[in-house]
């Protein structure tokens, strides 16, 4: 697996000099350190991870949100999403993969699934700000993690203002 953090201090769990010197910068984070460690670990029961690369950790309200390297996602949802569910059970969290450098919608895509995505619009507020609106099939309640969690990722990861809205609700008005 190939992360910003060397595998010695993974696996050890003492930072060298240039891994605590990344820590200190906020290049990469705690959580960033406690999702690949348990990678790592993973990576002995699913030897696929080994051809993975992992970037950054972002978390909001018990989601986790893992951006890695083109063709990596494959890896996480190969063997019917098994290797997502054994990451889930130690970090205690939801876990969405995104691909670093992928268009918008294949970016949205992996946030909401399984949720469809019926369209995605470019709102231009008077301020000069912009928004992006996503339009999802179904109803709320199809949705597995709540729209806040996915608002907050979507800002924090990409630096996209969302607004979210469901097919079933624009067809009563």
């Amino acid at each position: 697996m190939k992360t910003n953090i060397c595998s010695f201090c993974l696996k050890s769990g003492i930072l060298c000099r240039n891994c605590q010197e990344k820590l200190r910068s906020g290049e990469v984070t705690k959580l960033d350190i406690e999702v690949g460690r348990n990678l790592l670990e993973l990576e002995e029961k699913f030897p696929s991870l080994q051809r993975i690369s992992f970037y950054r950790a972002y978390e909001s309200n018990g989601v986790l949100a893992l951006v890695v390297g083109q063709d990596s996602l494959s890896t996480f949802l190969s063997q019917g999403g098994r290797i997502l569910r054994e990451l889930e059970k130690p970090l205690h969290k939801k876990i969405r993969v995104v691909e670093k450098g992928g268009d918008l919608r294949t970016f949205l895509e992996s946030l909401f699934m399984p949720a469809e995505i019926v369209s995605i619009n470019k709102i231009w507020i008077p301020d000069g700000t912009t928004e992006t609106r996503v339009i999802l099939s179904g109803s709320r309640r199809k949705l597995p993690i709540d729209q806040k969690s996915v608002k907050k990722l979507a800002w924090e990861i990409e630096g996209i203002t969302l607004r979210v809205e469901f097919e079933r609700a624009r067809r009563r008005r």
